[in-house]
């Protein structure tokens, strides 16, 4: 993530880089691969149709890489875009507060170092009470 512009308006850049790294790549190939041998097996046949997708014409690296690429998606929540932390990397300090700007903190999910191994809805709840006992104990 990173500015797009000097203009304060204008939405952030987001680049995942999403199966960036070829071993992305060879993982999902294999999935599918994976999947195509389970599936086909005799325990499935009373239920198994024709495939949909890919489909069974599909079947190079590069067919299967251009239908991953076209279709794959995440369910994973990004965080960490404003990592908590106490070493100079971290961007808000174990009280929510950005550094080096006065009277802002962050509250979401953008404030975990990594992300857990699972919804981050309850972490982020966490945080919200967090932030709000932190709010509440600095209220004159």
């Amino acid at each position: 993530m990173h500015l797009a512009s000097a203009d304060p308006e204008e939405p952030p850049a987001i680049v995942a880089n999403y199966l960036a790294d070829p071993r992305d790549r060879a993982t999902l190939r294999a999935g599918v691969r994976l999947l195509r041998r389970v599936f086909a097996q005799a325990a499935f046949d009373p239920y198994r149709g024709r495939e949909l997708a890919p489909g069974p014409g599909v079947t190079s690296d590069d067919e299967l890489d251009a239908w991953i690429a076209a279709t794959a998606d995440t369910v994973f929540h990004p965080v960490g875009t404003c990592r908590m932390g106490e070493d100079a990397q971290a961007v808000v300090d174990g009280a929510l507060r950005v550094r080096a700007v006065e009277g802002l903190r962050v509250v979401d999910a953008s404030v975990m170092p990594t992300i857990p191994s699972a919804n981050t809805h309850a972490p982020t709840v966490m945080i919200a009470e967090k932030a709000a006992d932190l709010i509440r104990r600095a209220a004159p």
